[in-house]
């Protein structure tokens, strides 16, 4: 099962919305036979491609799989069939699949054709490979990454506002790849003001990100800022609040290709927002902003990841940026705000990454 949890997290940033899965089959004595991955959405999943590459072999062989094969007629056909047709003896299966329209549909099939099941080996591994897909099929809303690069002080900028460059050469770099398997990246009017940024993954990657801006009343952009004139590359979405909204510079904008997607105050405008992009099945998002929207987040328990560029940099004074601002906690927390914490280092800075603890959406 953990040679399976690889093999599905190949297909990160390829599959989307659907998860990543990973199959492996053994034989009686557990010496593996073939492996496969869901390599790309649309194509065939991963016990499909696993038992192409097993053939008559699957005879009497076992399955291991990270999430339990689907039941459905969707892009492609029931994984489920084609596990029985495959002659498999027994399953072996990570975690079940959250998706109303599975969720034990494909268990159930697989037992009915007399095949063994067992399910829950690697759980916890096997429902964090799949948590953005998770959160989607559950809350139907995206999984939302942070992202920052801060000096070793914990500043973003100085009292001036300079910013560039905290972080080096490897970490922009980096951030490139990050952005390159995001659905969306969001930010602020401020960054839009103080930047102009293009938010693209440069080189691109397998995903093209919707470019989103939040902006009560549209006229931090620009129909001549960087944004607007490559609206042919990747689109641009501007959150607006229909109370504030520029009707006239919306309308410009709107008419040069941009979205306009205008909240009220009957709920959060950032949770109006996370939901339409959940709706459209957008399942990794990621924030790119300033201190302020951030912290909105954060206040609002938005955020899911973070990845944190710490540069071994010091700028002091009580009126440089932080990372987070927002209302923040009233207490320092007793325990770490992040689970599964890595630390990698790019060049002369470290990343700091970890998912928020957040409440337990097991259906299993």
């Amino acid at each position: 099962m953990r040679h399976a949890l690889q093999q599905a997290a190949r297909g990160c940033g390829f599959v989307e919305p659907n998860p990543a899965v990973g199959a492996v089959i053994v034989d009686d004595e557990n010496r593996m036979i073939a492996d496969g991955f869901h390599q790309k959405f649309g194509k065939a999943h991963a016990e499909i491609n696993a038992i192409a590459a097993a053939g008559e072999r699957t005879r009497g062989a076992r399955l291991f799989v990270t999430l339990e094969p689907c039941s459905h007629q969707g892009k492609t056909s029931p994984c489920a069939d084609a596990v029985i047709a495959a002659g498999l003896h027994d399953v072996v299966i990570g975690c079940q699949d959250p998706a109303l329209h599975v969720a034990g549909k494909g268990i159930a099939k697989l037992q009915a054709a007399g095949i063994a099941v067992t399910v829950g080996i690697c759980k916890a591994d096997a429902q964090d490979l799949i948590a953005p897909f998770r959160k989607l099929m559950l809350e139907g809303l995206p999984w939302v990454h942070a992202k920052w690069a801060m000096t070793l002080d914990g500043r973003i900028a100085t009292r001036t506002g300079h910013s560039k460059w905290i972080s080096g050469e490897d970490s922009r770099a980096e951030v490139h790849r990050l952005r390159g398997r995001m659905d969306a990246i969001i930010t602020g009017a401020g960054t839009v003001r103080a930047d102009d940024p293009l938010l693209t993954a440069r080189p691109t990657g397998p995903r093209t990100a919707l470019r989103v801006v939040v902006d009560r009343s549209g006229e931090s952009i620009s129909p001549n800022g960087q944004l607007m004139r490559t609206i042919d590359e990747a689109g641009v979405l501007i959150c607006v609040e229909e109370a504030f909204a520029d009707a006239d510079h919306v309308n410009e904008l709107r008419a040069l290709g941009a979205e306009i997607l205008p909240t009220n105050g009957d709920e959060s405008v950032l949770r109006q927002l996370l939901m339409e992009l959940g709706r459209r099945q957008l399942t990794n998002v990621l924030v790119e902003a300033g201190g302020s929207l951030q912290g909105s987040f954060f206040d609002e328990r938005l955020i899911d990841e973070v990845h944190a560029f710490v540069a071994p940099k010091i700028v002091g004074g009580c009126d440089a940026v932080s990372p987070v601002n927002g209302l923040g906690l009233a207490e320092v927390p007793a325990m770490p705000s992040l689970r599964n914490v890595s630390i990698r280092q790019f060049g002369d800075d470290v990343l700091i990454e970890g998912r928020i603890h957040a409440p337990d959406l097991s259906t299993d």
